[in-house]
Order: structure tokens, then C-alpha cells, then sequence
């Protein structure tokens, strides 16, 4: 209950939203199926509530997990009290809770607990009371040889490192501390002497601060990023006369010998435990947060690839291009099946690019080729060029984006779906379906290997999985998937389903022929029915006998849709075609305790365009003409370009020159941009302006500004690649990378 009154308070929504959420969750219902199908019970949460619901209700419940722990290791040593397990009980952080648990955990020997074995515990205390100046007398008391206390120095030292252990370990202490790090603490960075040269790519770090408060996730983990691979020193600092009078505050009540010690052992707590403990944790703490900003750039652009505006289903020749290995050649029927390869060079001499030009068009009129994808890596502005001049009445031609194409062509699915090709033959396939439907085969790939992101090397893999995955599951079922061709890849992504299920579905089908009606799906093996009510929604079948199977109306609501057909006396065909009839619908006449309007809205706007899908329509585009390498750049020049990556500090835009070029944060719009994704999104046609152009590192600065004179970036502005994946690198090298050009 106390989880829900939080999760409710934070999310800005009530409590009955957030138990009816965790109830279905616990239950095994997912994400998108709570957000589609169950909108009346939860308040019609959408599925970026509903997902920071279950994700925080897991902190809560991991944090209840500790606490657990934290009071049986505390109670196993005999000293907890009913005050300290009131104050564990009642701490809201994982942080909090160990601080508490800070002076209770078994630690190995230190110079605290070795004065503590020499009784010197009792003089800590009276020191601590600060009540005395006559502290040589008393420490004289404690002076035991057989213990290893000498003298009363000895005997004052070791008091001091107990005291030094007690503030450093006070929980107030170290809340305080900590609020003063976040608050006025900074970056520092600079090069190792010695290796400026091998540091080149850091310049920027080589003498660089910054506050903790400010500083983005890119220039974070490229600072932590030049520190692991030993180019940089990175240190977390605070001010001593900012943190000390805080601590002083805290512990120093008198003036007088006795305080004087104590703040002796203040200074010596904060420089020996308490700085390095703070320092450790609030690199964890600013390593989180980066990782969380660059983990949601990731999922965005991801989102937007998955998303991407298909071609459909065309009769297709794709290219996989390449100048002294050739072009592997496919042909995919609008299915997507193979139905001929071969390979072409029409980069190797006269020769070579007549008979590649006889190939092409005699492919082209056999299969009645509606549409060519051609790979936009090495060689394939030539390869488009080439294809062009053939002049191919009515076929579409597309520059498909090929990252990962070489990571599917190596998979075991891609083994699995062509057994008897080789990986360059897959390549080409795979390049050609992306350009039929993005969505689904793109996730025969991890995300990872897809060209979009920023650091996802560097941030946490399992978060970041995690995060994916959310991404995926949701760009799929959005979209919805039709049954009897979808592969098993797509199907595992489905609600409710997974790879075991996915897997039985197209066995199923190989053995039964093409599914008849969603009421089928029951017979596959191990299916049953929760797998079924998450998943049937999300699955289409095309003609099938029940016209609500094409649609995203779930089967449990078929017996409302054609009771609203009886009503009118029409049948369900006829109510889905008919706009007039649907009108007459009164919607009021049909809501019970299980279906309110949310749904029943759902189910009307759903009949009105059944099994839709929801992506954007495709658009062709093409590169300018003549307009092929870095080279062939002019500053000035207005340029079509294809959004291919998006960061924190701008986007990258493929120009069809080989190289990305960056359109920075500042040359986004006209009017202030703060975050990039808010004017453009990946796979988007968009007009840029050449601003500077750097050959002989292949870089290329560019502007979508409109209403002003296109110039050179200011000084600040060119060199805030701090705010880039690697300020100062190899560009040609760096921004490939980051545009996902390399195969």
C-alpha cells in the first residue's frame, strides 16, 4: 500500500490507477496489452505511465529487499533497537538505507577498529563531549603498553581515528556531504603527461572543469570513457571551504582542547573516508544519470528506425554494392521471399558495366521489378548513379540505410532462414526487406548494432537492454503483425508471446497451412488462454471469415461489435464499410461495468480503418546528382539529406557523401533548440546547408536554419564537439560510427 501512495504522489496520478496497474502487471498481463485493452481500469494510462509504474515499483520492492537484509544482519549482531528499525524502515533511498547501515556492516580492519581493540572507544567518547581541556590527563589513563598504547599522543591518535570513523559513517553527516557534492561539486579533467598525442581525440579534456549539475551525458561518458582507457585523469572536487563548515556545524560544540581534537579527526574522517567514499558514490550517481539520458537518446532513435515508413509489399531487386567484390544482386518477391541472385561489377571496367547493365534490366522486366534498394556503404552513391542512368520506366529506386546488415547476414536466424547462401547473398536480402518493412527486420538485429545511439558501448548493458526491449515490444505491437507470414522473430515480440511460443505459432503453420481465424491460434501447443487474450489483439489476419481478424478490436469484444451490428440491423462487413452506419452508433447504449467509452471510442475508430497501419506513408527521395564524395562539396551548397542519428548535441545527416555531417544543437532551427529530437526525428527527409567542410578529415558541418545566411559556426559553437561522441577524433572514423556506416 505504501508503495502505491508513492508511486501515485510521483507519477501524478492516484492510487487506485497505480494498484490496478501492479495488479494486472503481477498477473501477467504486458505493457502494451494494460495500455490498449484495459483502459477502463486504469484510468487509460498510456504505456510510458504504465512502464515507470512497474519500473518503479521493482525499486520499491528491491529497496524493501535490503531493508530486510540490513535489519537481520543488524539484529544477528545483537544491536538493533527499536529506533534504528524504525529509521530503516522509514528510509526512502538505497542510499539513506546504507548510510543508516553504514556503521553495522561487517568491514575488514581499520584504524578504527584496531583502537577500538586497544579500549581507546571511552576516550573517543569523552573527546567527543568536547567538555574539557585538561585531554592529556585523562589520555594518560589509556596509556597500556600490553595493548600498544605508548604514550597518551598514541592514546589521543587512535581516539581520533575512531572519531574520524564516526563522523564519516553519521548518516547526517554524509547526507550533507553528499547535498554539497551534488551542489557545488565539478568535473575536473586533464591529459596524462606524456600522452597528448595519443589523446588527441580528448583535446578538450585536457584541461577542462565543469559542475556535476551541468554537465551532459556526451561529455560524461567521453570524460569517463578517456579516463578507462588511461588518456585522462578525471576527478570528482568540492572545495574544502565550502564542505568543511558544514561539518564543523555538525560536531564542533566547544572551544576548547577536547574540540580541538575532534576537529582534528574531522578534517582527517572527511580527507581519508569521507571524500573517497563521496567521490565513489557520486561517480556512480553521475554515471547513472548519463546513462539514463544517453539509454532514452538510444530508445528514441531506435523507436524512430523501427517506425520508419515502409514501402509494402513490391516486387523488389536489392544491391548490396561494392567496387572491386562486385554487387551482390537479389531479387525478393512482395513477399520477401528469394527468388534469384546473382552478382554484378559495374565498377570494374567497360566490361564489367555492360554486361552489369544488360543483368539489371533483364531481372528487371523478368520480375517486373516495381522497386531497386540499393545499400548506402562503400560504393553505393556509385552503385545509385550506375542504376539511375538505366532509366528504368516506373521502378522506384531507395538508398537503404545497411547498418547491421553484415551483423544479420552472420546470425544464426539469417543460417536458419537461408541455409544454403552465403553471408553476402543475406546482406542483400536483408537490405531489400528493410526497405519492404522496417519493423521487421530490424528486429532479427540488436538494437546495438543498428547505427543509432550515442555511447551505447559505454553505458550500462543490462539497463540498456532492458530498455530496448521495452522499445521494441511496443514499436511491435503498435504496429501489430500478421499472423500466417509474420517470421518468429516478430512473433516474439508480440504480447504475451515470446521465442518458445513464437516458434510453436510457426511450426503450427508449417503443419496446418495459414491460420483461418484467430480462435486457431488456440490449438498451437502450449499456447493457452492468458498467452492468447495478450497477444490476439495484436495479430492480423488478412481475409480471413471474421472480418474483426484484419482489425486491432481484441476477440473478447467481437460480441459487442455485432451487437451493434444486430442493432442496426447490418452485418459486421457491412457496419466496417459503411462510415454512415457507424454513425448512427450510439455508444452510450452500450457501456457496462467492463466497457466504458475509452474502448468503445477505440473500437469505432478501428472499424473505421481495421488493421491500418499506423506508420507513416513512404516517401521516395533521392541525393543530389553529381554530389558524391566530401570533395564534391561546396560551403553554401542546399542539400537533401536523410536524418540517419540524433544526440544530445545535434543530428547526423547522410548528404549521400559517404560521410554523415552534423547539424549542431545551435543550427538546428531558428529558434532555440533544447532538445534535438523535438524538430527532427530519424529517417526524416530534411534540406540542409553546407557550412564548413574539412576534407582531410572527412568532416562536414551543416545547418537547417532557413530565414538567415547560412555561415561557419562560431568558434564556440565548431568546438562544442565537446558535445560529439569523440571532440577532436578522426571524424571520418568517429561519425561513421556514430551514423552506423561500417557494415
Amino acid at each position: 500500500m505504501l508503495h502505491e501512495v508513492i508511486i501515485a504522489n510521483e507519477l501524478s496520478i492516484t492510487q487506485k490507477q497505480v494498484s490496478t496497474t501492479l495488479g494486472l502487471l503481477d498477473e501477467g498481463a504486458t505493457v502494451p496489452f494494460i495500455s490498449r485493452y484495459r483502459k477502463e481500469l486504469t484510468g487509460s494510462l498510456d504505456e510510458v505511465q504504465i512502464t515507470s509504474i512497474r519500473d518503479r515499483a521493482q525499486q520499491l520492492r528491491d529497496l524493501d529487499k535490503r531493508k530486510d537484509a540490513v535489519l537481520k544482519s543488524i539484529n544477528d549482531q545483537g544491536k538493533l533497537t527499536a529506533e534504528l528499525e524504525a529509521a530503516i524502515k522509514a528510509a526512502e533511498t538505497m542510499s539513506l538505507l546504507e548510510d543508516i547501515y553504514l556503521p553495522y556492516k561487517p568491514k575488514r580492519k581499520t584504524k578504527a577498529s584496531v583502537a577500538r581493540e586497544k579500549g581507546l572507544q571511552p576516550l573517543a567518547d569523552f573527546l567527543l563531549e568536547q567538555s574539557s581541556n585538561d585531554i592529556d590527563t585523562k589520555a594518560i589513563d589509556f596509556v597500556n603498553e600490553e595493548l600498544g598504547v605508548k604514550t597518551s599522543e598514541e592514546a589521543l591518535a587512535g581516539a581520533r581515528d575512531i572519531i574520524a570513523e564516526t563522523i564519516a559513517e553519521d548518516a547526517e553527516v554524509r547526507a550533507t556531504v553528499r547535498k554539497v557534492f551534488v551542489d557545488k561539486g565539478k568535473f575536473v579533467s586533464r591529459v596524462i603527461p606524456g600522452k597528448e598525442e595519443a589523446a588527441q581525440k580528448y583535446k578538450d579534456y585536457f584541461e577542462w572543469s565543469e559542475s556535476l549539475n551541468t554537465a551532459p551525458s556526451h561529455r560524461v561518458l567521453a570524460m569517463r570513457r578517456g579516463e578507462k582507457e588511461e588518456l585522462l585523469y578525471l576527478d570528482i572536487q568540492v572545495e574544502e571551504e565550502v564542505v568543511m563548515p558544514k561539518l564543523e556545524a555538525l560536531y564542533i560544540k566547544g572551544n576548547n582542547e577536547a574540540a580541538k581534537q575532534v576537529e582534528l579527526a574531522l578534517f582527517d574522517g572527511y580527507k581519508r573516508l569521507l571524500k573517497p567514499s563521496m567521490e565513489t558514490e557520486i561517480r556512480v550517481m553521475t554515471r547513472q544519470r548519463a546513462d539514463e539520458e544517453a539509454i532514452k537518446v538510444f530508445a528514441d532513435n531506435v523507436r524512430q528506425l523501427l517506425l520508419a515508413a515502409p514501402l509494402g509489399q513490391k516486387r523488389l531487386l536489392a544491391l548490396d554494392p561494392g567496387f572491386r567484390t562486385g554487387c551482390k544482386t537479389v531479387v525478393l518477391d512482395a513477399q520477401g521471399n528469394l527468388l534469384e541472385n546473382t552478382a554484378i561489377y559495374p565498377h570494374n571496367g567497360a566490361g564489367g558495366l555492360a554486361e552489369a547493365q544488360r543483368t539489371i534490366k533483364y531481372l528487371v522486366s523478368k520480375y517486373d521489378v516495381e522497386a531497386i534498394a540499393i545499400g548506402n556503404g562503400t560504393a553505393g552513391r556509385e552503385t545509385e548513379e550506375f542504376v539511375r542512368k538505366l532509366a528504368l520506366n516506373n521502378v522506384v529506386i531507395v538508398m537503404v540505410n545497411e547498418s547491421g546488415a553484415s551483423i544479420y547476414s552472420a546470425s544464426e536466424t539469417a543460417r536458419e532462414e537461408f541455409p544454403d547462401h552465403d553471408v553476402t547473398v543475406r546482406g542483400a536480402i536483408s537490405i531489400g526487406r528493410r526497405l519492404m518493412d522496417p519493423l521487421a527486420e530490424l528486429v532479427k538485429i540488436d538494437p546495438k548494432s543498428i547505427g543509432v545511439g550515442q555511447y551505447q558501448h559505454d553505458v550500462d548493458q543490462n539497463k540498456l537492454q532492458a530498455s530496448l526491449d521495452d522499445t521494441v515490444i511496443s514499436c511491435v505491437n503498435a504496429v501489430g503483425v500478421e499472423l500466417n507470414t509474420a517470421s518468429k522473430q516478430i512473433l516474439s515480440y508480440i504480447s504475451g508471446l515470446g521465442p518458445a511460443l513464437a516458434q510453436q505459432i510457426v511450426n503450427y503453420r508449417k503443419e496446418n497451412g495459414p491460420f483461418s481465424s484467430r480462435r486457431e491460434l488456440k490449438k498451437v501447443p502450449r499456447l493457452g488462454d492468458k498467452a492468447f487474450e495478450q497477444a490476439a489483439g495484436f495479430l492480423r489476419i488478412r481475409n480471413a471469415k471474421h472480418p474483426l481478424d484484419a482489425s486491432a478490436v481484441h476477440p473478447e469484444r467481437y460480441a459487442l461489435v455485432e451487437q451493434m451490428a444486430k442493432d442496426l440491423g447490418v452485418n459486421v462487413a457491412e457496419l466496417i464499410t459503411d462510415e454512415k452506419l457507424r454513425k448512427q452508433i450510439d455508444l452510450k447504449k452500450y457501456i457496462s461495468d467492463e466497457v466504458g467509452l475509452p474502448t468503445l471510442t477505440d473500437i469505432i475508430a478501428e472499424l473505421a480503418k481495421p488493421g491500418l497501419d499506423p506508420r507513416e506513408q513512404f516517401e521516395a527521395f533521392s541525393f543530389t546528382e553529381g554530389v558524391n564524395a566530401v570533395s564534391d562539396l561546396k560551403v553554401g551548397m542546399k542539400l537533401p539529406g536523410i536524418v540517419t542519428n540524433i544526440t544530445n548535441f545535434g543530428a547526423f545527416v547522410d548528404i549521400g557523401v559517404h560521410q554523415d555531417g552534423l547539424v549542431h544543437l545551435s543550427q538546428l532551427s531558428n529558434s532555440f533548440v533544447s532538445d534535438p529530437h523535438e524538430v527532427v526525428k530519424v529517417q526524416q527527409h530534411v534540406m540542409v546547408t553546407v557550412t564548413e567542410v574539412d576534407e582531410k578529415r572527412n568532416r562536414i558541418a551543416l545547418t537547417m536554419k532557413t530565414d538567415e545566411k547560412a555561415a561557419p559556426r562560431k568558434r564556440s559553437e565548431k568546438r562544442d564537439d565537446r558535445n560529439s561522441t569523440m571532440p577532436e577524433t578522426d571524424m571520418a572514423t568517429k561519425l561513421a560510427a556514430l551514423a552506423g556506416k561500417f557494415k
